[in-house]
Order: C-alpha cells, then structure tokens, then sequence
C-alpha cells in the first residue's frame, strides 16, 4: 500500500512521518511515535480512551486518521506534564482525590479535565459533568474524578493568585 508523508506537531515536538492512508491517529500515536499514554478502547468513538487535543480541541484519535492530522498540533495526555515531565496541577489532584481504580479511562478523562479547566476556569458541577460525559468509567461511579476535577480548578485558581 502507497505512504503519504505527514508533519505534525505533537506534545510541541515536530514529526516528519510516512504513513498508511487509513492508520487511525490513536494508532499513528502509539505504533509511530510509542506515546502509549493514549489508550485504545471501543475503537468506535464511544468510550474517550483515545482523546486527545487536536490544535486544543478534545477529539477520538480512533476516529481521526493521521493524515487527517497533517499540519496540526496534536496533545496527549503525555503532553499535560511539564518540561521535565513531572506531573502538573490536574495530574496531582486526581492523584489525591483517588480518581483512579483501573487507570483505563484516566487518560481520556484528563484530556477531557485540560480542556474544559483551559477553558472555564471555575467549572460548575454540571459543566463537569458535560466535559467527561463523553468517557467512560466503568470502576469509579465518577464521584472521585468529579472531585479531582473540583480540587484541581481550585488549585489552579490558587496558583494563578
């Protein structure tokens, strides 16, 4: 099968790749570049496993071919670190609020958590449950990554003072 020759920039580093035309961006992501923070879960759009910011837009990787990707500015959930890759403020709070059990969804809920704190600084109990409604938890019932969320808009509000 022929290549197409794709750049794209991700988590703020430049890539010059060759590529399938029908490889997913979740794929790209994780066979091309072994960024395997991005998960693969349905592989139907359903579940937000597979977020990630495409020019700081949350979208399914598993929906978006790579050449769909060409030219743009792709985060993973690698990229929410900072320059020594040490854990920032949303990482840390869902840490401590115990948002975590299985781990599978975290990556797609933290996405989803960087785009709506950009965003809306002081999120609403409803305006965080909008943001993850599109991912799926299956061992936490919500309530410690709603607080995680909660605690980390908090601490960002903080740090901004």
């Amino acid at each position: 099968m022929s290549t197409i020759e794709i750049s794209i920039t991700v988590n703020g580093k430049s890539y010059n790749e060759s590529v399938e035309p029908r490889m997913t961006l979740v794929d790209f992501l994780r066979d091309k570049l072994a960024l395997t923070g991005t998960h693969v879960g349905c592989e139907h759009g359903v579940c937000g496993a597979c977020s990630i910011l495409l020019d700081g837009t949350p979208i399914r990787s598993c929906l978006t071919l790579a050449v769909q990707a060409n030219g743009h500015n792709v985060t993973t959930v690698e990229g929410l670190c900072d320059e020594n890759g040490e854990t920032g403020i949303l990482q840390d709070a869902f840490r401590d609020a115990h948002a975590m059990q299985c781990g599978y969804c975290i990556p797609g809920m933290l996405i989803a958590s960087e785009a709506l704190l950009r965003d809306t600084p002081e999120p609403s109990l409803e305006d965080i449950k909008e943001a993850i409604g599109g991912n799926i938890c299956r061992c936490t019932g919500y309530v410690q990554i709603v607080e995680a969320i909660q605690l980390a808009a908090e601490r960002m509000r903080e740090a901004r003072q």
